[in-house]
Protein backbone atom coordinates (compact mmCIF):
# COMPACT_ATOMS: atom_id res chain seq x y z
CA UNK A 1 0.00 0.00 0.00
CA UNK A 2 1.25 3.57 -0.69
CA UNK A 3 0.25 7.11 0.41
CA UNK A 4 0.73 9.88 -1.11
CA UNK A 5 1.51 13.14 0.79
CA UNK A 6 1.66 16.72 -0.49
CA UNK A 7 5.55 17.24 1.38
CA UNK A 8 7.51 15.62 3.95
CA UNK A 9 6.67 17.38 7.07
CA UNK A 10 3.20 15.83 6.08
CA UNK A 11 4.86 12.12 5.92
CA UNK A 12 6.58 12.92 9.33
CA UNK A 13 3.15 13.53 11.18
CA UNK A 14 1.27 10.13 9.75
CA UNK A 15 4.73 8.19 10.56
CA UNK A 16 4.39 9.99 14.48
CA UNK A 17 1.07 8.89 14.46
CA UNK A 18 1.50 5.21 12.93
CA UNK A 19 4.43 4.92 15.92
CA UNK A 20 2.21 6.24 18.62
CA UNK A 21 -0.35 3.93 17.78
CA UNK A 22 1.62 1.07 17.06
CA UNK A 23 2.87 1.63 20.74
CA UNK A 24 -0.47 1.95 22.53
CA UNK A 25 -1.71 -0.83 21.12
CA UNK A 26 1.14 -3.17 21.28
CA UNK A 27 1.90 -2.43 25.04
CA UNK A 28 -1.78 -2.88 25.82
CA UNK A 29 -1.82 -5.99 24.43
CA UNK A 30 1.24 -7.41 25.29
CA UNK A 31 2.69 -5.63 27.36
CA UNK A 32 5.53 -4.18 25.58
CA UNK A 33 6.48 -2.16 21.97
CA UNK A 34 9.22 -3.42 19.83
CA UNK A 35 10.34 -1.43 17.12
CA UNK A 36 13.64 -1.25 14.79
CA UNK A 37 14.51 2.42 13.90
CA UNK A 38 15.85 3.11 10.72
CA UNK A 39 18.69 5.64 9.97
CA UNK A 40 19.36 8.12 7.11
CA UNK A 41 18.18 11.44 6.70
CA UNK A 42 14.47 10.38 6.18
CA UNK A 43 13.24 9.94 9.55
CA UNK A 44 14.66 12.83 11.39
CA UNK A 45 11.51 15.00 11.18
CA UNK A 46 9.74 11.45 12.43
CA UNK A 47 11.94 11.76 15.48
CA UNK A 48 11.80 15.34 16.16
CA UNK A 49 7.75 15.31 16.23
CA UNK A 50 7.90 12.02 18.42
CA UNK A 51 10.17 14.02 21.25
CA UNK A 52 7.88 16.76 21.21
CA UNK A 53 5.72 17.06 24.40
CA UNK A 54 2.19 16.05 23.00
CA UNK A 55 3.67 12.94 21.44
CA UNK A 56 6.15 11.38 23.80
CA UNK A 57 3.11 12.14 26.39
CA UNK A 58 1.22 9.55 24.61
CA UNK A 59 3.60 6.73 24.92
CA UNK A 60 4.76 4.42 28.03
CA UNK A 61 8.24 4.57 27.33
CA UNK A 62 9.27 1.86 30.16
CA UNK A 63 7.73 -0.56 28.08
CA UNK A 64 9.30 0.32 24.45
CA UNK A 65 12.30 -1.62 23.34
CA UNK A 66 13.98 0.14 20.61
CA UNK A 67 16.60 -1.78 17.96
CA UNK A 68 17.66 -0.73 14.94
CA UNK A 69 17.34 -1.89 11.47
CA UNK A 70 20.87 -1.55 10.20
CA UNK A 71 24.05 0.47 10.99
CA UNK A 72 27.34 1.48 9.75
CA UNK A 73 30.11 -0.24 12.12
CA UNK A 74 31.16 3.01 13.90
CA UNK A 75 31.53 4.12 17.53
CA UNK A 76 28.69 6.17 19.01
CA UNK A 77 29.63 8.83 18.87
CA UNK A 78 30.46 9.02 15.04
CA UNK A 79 28.20 11.21 13.43
CA UNK A 80 27.39 8.38 11.19
CA UNK A 81 25.98 6.41 13.81
CA UNK A 82 22.15 5.64 13.17
CA UNK A 83 21.85 5.48 16.63
CA UNK A 84 23.60 8.67 17.40
CA UNK A 85 21.23 10.10 14.97
CA UNK A 86 18.30 8.46 16.60
CA UNK A 87 19.40 9.19 20.26
CA UNK A 88 19.68 13.60 19.72
CA UNK A 89 16.84 13.68 18.12
CA UNK A 90 14.52 11.22 20.11
CA UNK A 91 16.18 8.73 22.42
CA UNK A 92 17.77 11.48 25.02
CA UNK A 93 14.61 13.48 25.21
CA UNK A 94 12.02 10.48 26.35
CA UNK A 95 12.01 8.65 29.68
CA UNK A 96 13.17 5.23 28.04
CA UNK A 97 15.60 3.07 30.28
CA UNK A 98 18.71 2.91 28.66
CA UNK A 99 18.72 -0.95 29.42
CA UNK A 100 15.95 -1.17 26.60
CA UNK A 101 18.02 0.29 24.01
CA UNK A 102 19.60 -2.12 21.76
CA UNK A 103 22.54 0.08 19.18
CA UNK A 104 23.96 -2.24 16.40
CA UNK A 105 27.41 -1.65 17.64
CA UNK A 106 29.98 -2.95 20.26
CA UNK A 107 33.51 -1.43 20.60
CA UNK A 108 34.82 -4.96 22.61
CA UNK A 109 33.18 -6.93 19.46
CA UNK A 110 33.60 -7.72 15.89
CA UNK A 111 30.96 -6.91 13.38
CA UNK A 112 30.09 -10.54 12.94
CA UNK A 113 29.95 -11.50 16.07
CA UNK A 114 28.06 -8.98 17.04
CA UNK A 115 25.57 -9.74 14.85
CA UNK A 116 25.09 -13.55 16.57
CA UNK A 117 24.89 -10.98 19.79
CA UNK A 118 21.94 -9.29 18.32
CA UNK A 119 20.00 -11.67 16.85
CA UNK A 120 19.90 -12.92 20.74
CA UNK A 121 18.93 -9.63 21.79
CA UNK A 122 15.50 -9.61 19.47
CA UNK A 123 15.16 -13.55 20.71
CA UNK A 124 15.16 -11.90 23.99
CA UNK A 125 12.63 -9.64 23.52
CA UNK A 126 10.54 -10.58 20.51
CA UNK A 127 10.79 -13.31 21.39
CA UNK A 128 11.63 -17.10 19.64
CA UNK A 129 9.84 -15.83 16.09
CA UNK A 130 11.44 -12.46 16.43
CA UNK A 131 7.91 -10.81 15.98
CA UNK A 132 8.67 -6.90 15.48
CA UNK A 133 6.00 -4.88 16.46
CA UNK A 134 7.08 -1.93 13.95
CA UNK A 135 10.13 -1.42 11.42
CA UNK A 136 10.73 2.00 9.93
CA UNK A 137 12.49 1.77 7.24
CA UNK A 138 13.81 4.07 5.11
CA UNK A 139 15.10 3.74 1.16
CA UNK A 140 18.34 4.64 -1.03
CA UNK A 141 18.02 6.18 -4.39
CA UNK A 142 19.30 2.88 -5.78
CA UNK A 143 16.51 0.77 -3.78
CA UNK A 144 18.14 -0.13 -1.21
CA UNK A 145 16.85 -0.78 2.24
CA UNK A 146 18.26 -0.95 5.78
CA UNK A 147 21.85 -2.27 4.83
CA UNK A 148 20.36 -4.76 2.09
CA UNK A 149 22.97 -3.05 -0.85
CA UNK A 150 21.87 -4.51 -4.86
CA UNK A 151 24.57 -6.98 -5.87
CA UNK A 152 25.21 -8.18 -2.11
CA UNK A 153 24.90 -11.97 -0.92
CA UNK A 154 23.35 -10.59 1.99
CA UNK A 155 19.98 -10.26 -0.37
CA UNK A 156 20.06 -13.98 -0.60
CA UNK A 157 20.21 -15.05 2.97
CA UNK A 158 17.18 -17.31 4.68
CA UNK A 159 18.24 -18.04 7.71
CA UNK A 160 20.21 -15.53 9.91
CA UNK A 161 18.11 -12.34 11.11
CA UNK A 162 20.94 -10.39 11.31
CA UNK A 163 24.15 -10.16 9.10
CA UNK A 164 27.51 -8.17 8.89
CA UNK A 165 29.51 -8.08 6.09
CA UNK A 166 32.16 -5.66 4.64
CA UNK A 167 31.11 -3.04 1.81
CA UNK A 168 33.44 -2.92 -0.68
CA UNK A 169 31.73 0.78 -2.13
CA UNK A 170 31.80 2.08 1.16
CA UNK A 171 34.86 0.74 2.84
CA UNK A 172 33.08 -0.17 5.75
CA UNK A 173 31.53 -2.97 7.90
CA UNK A 174 27.32 -3.27 7.39
CA UNK A 175 25.48 -4.33 9.92
CA UNK A 176 21.92 -5.16 9.31
CA UNK A 177 18.70 -7.09 9.78
CA UNK A 178 17.93 -9.34 6.68
CA UNK A 179 14.81 -9.67 4.93
CA UNK A 180 13.66 -12.77 6.86
CA UNK A 181 13.18 -11.41 10.23
CA UNK A 182 12.16 -8.13 8.55
CA UNK A 183 9.19 -9.96 6.67
CA UNK A 184 7.80 -11.05 10.28
CA UNK A 185 7.05 -7.60 11.25
CA UNK A 186 3.57 -7.11 11.85
CA UNK A 187 3.95 -3.74 10.18
CA UNK A 188 6.65 -2.16 7.99
CA UNK A 189 6.49 1.63 7.28
CA UNK A 190 8.91 2.44 4.47
CA UNK A 191 9.60 6.76 4.04
CA UNK A 192 10.50 7.83 0.52
CA UNK A 193 10.34 11.65 -0.35
CA UNK A 194 12.18 13.41 -2.90
CA UNK A 195 12.24 13.32 -7.03
CA UNK A 196 15.76 11.22 -6.67
CA UNK A 197 13.75 7.96 -5.60
CA UNK A 198 11.32 8.34 -7.91
CA UNK A 199 12.70 5.87 -10.68
CA UNK A 200 13.87 3.30 -7.85
CA UNK A 201 10.34 3.48 -6.22
CA UNK A 202 9.04 3.36 -9.41
CA UNK A 203 10.51 -0.35 -9.94
CA UNK A 204 9.61 -1.63 -6.74
CA UNK A 205 6.10 -0.93 -6.88
CA UNK A 206 6.00 -1.67 -10.55
CA UNK A 207 8.69 -3.15 -12.08
CA UNK A 208 9.68 -6.72 -12.64
CA UNK A 209 10.35 -8.62 -9.79
CA UNK A 210 14.62 -8.45 -9.35
CA UNK A 211 15.61 -7.81 -5.67
CA UNK A 212 19.51 -8.42 -6.81
CA UNK A 213 19.03 -4.68 -8.33
CA UNK A 214 15.65 -3.39 -5.77
CA UNK A 215 16.83 -4.87 -2.40
CA UNK A 216 13.40 -3.28 -1.79
CA UNK A 217 11.59 -5.52 -3.50
CA UNK A 218 12.20 -8.39 -0.91
CA UNK A 219 10.05 -6.54 1.69
CA UNK A 220 6.95 -8.58 0.79
CA UNK A 221 5.47 -9.32 4.77
CA UNK A 222 3.92 -12.72 5.36
CA UNK A 223 1.07 -11.79 7.52
CA UNK A 224 2.22 -8.13 8.48
CA UNK A 225 1.12 -4.63 6.40
CA UNK A 226 3.87 -2.89 4.38
CA UNK A 227 2.81 0.42 3.87
CA UNK A 228 4.99 3.41 2.13
CA UNK A 229 4.83 6.61 3.00
CA UNK A 230 6.06 9.17 0.10
CA UNK A 231 5.24 12.99 -1.24
CA UNK A 232 4.40 13.52 -4.98
CA UNK A 233 8.02 14.13 -6.23
CA UNK A 234 8.81 10.06 -5.53
CA UNK A 235 5.78 8.76 -6.64
CA UNK A 236 5.83 10.48 -9.82
CA UNK A 237 2.73 12.39 -9.83
CA UNK A 238 1.69 16.21 -9.59
CA UNK A 239 -1.95 15.38 -9.20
Amino acid sequence: MISIFNNKAEIAAQAADIFVLAAQNAIQEHGRFVVALTGGSSPADIYKLLAMPDYKAKIDWNHVYIFWGDERWVALEDERSNAKMSSDYLLDHVAIPKSNIFPMYHNKSTPEDYALQYEEFIKNIAGENGIFDLILLGMGDDGHTASLFPGQDVLKEEVKWVSAYYLDSQSMYRITLTAPIINRAKQIIVVAFGEKKAAALKEVLYGDYNPMQYPMQLIKPAQGKLLFLTDRDAAGTDQ
